[in-house]
């Protein structure tokens, strides 16, 4: 069985992969999808489904949230303010447009994340991320 400190070592080891829109390898390039895809194939096993193509901005359509819908399908669904270390959250970067960003916690303060420009960094989840939060996840099968 998994551990939260197993999921956030693994996390951390992925500090300092390039950003790379759509690759999920560690040291080589990943994305925030990418991020929690190849922690999952490490700590958990093989994915459960291959990622569709997805843009890299945030201009997809309103009302669709396949992200969202994705987590639900293959995570422990979690009250935001509940999220721990080795949980997922889901951010929005605007109301109205779906969740299209992915982080992995690793304190109730703080996440390992890749976005685009820079490397995957663990950084603090402050007030602009906070009020961007649109869900949290848990890996299944987690132990404590």
């Amino acid at each position: 069985m998994t551990t939260r400190d197993e999921i956030i070592g693994t996390a951390r080891r992925w500090i300092g992969t390039p950003y790379v829109h759509q690759a999920s390898l560690i040291h080589v390039g990943c994305d925030c999808l990418g991020l929690v895809r190849g922690v999952w194939r490490e700590t958990i096993g093989e994915e459960p489904e291959a990622a569709p193509p997805y843009t890299s901005d945030w201009r997809e359509t309103p009302g669709f949230e396949t992200l969202l819908d994705a987590a639900h399908r293959h995570f422990a669904p979690l009250d935001v303010a509940d999220f721990r270390a080795g949980d997922v959250v889901a951010f929005r970067f605007r109301d109205h447009l779906p969740a299209k960003h992915l982080g992995i916690a690793t304190s109730p303060t703080h996440m390992v994340h890749a976005h685009s420009g820079a490397c995957v960094a663990e950084i603090p989840i402050g007030a602009h991320w906070r009020k961007r939060i649109a869900g949290a996840f848990a890996f299944p099968g987690v132990a404590d």
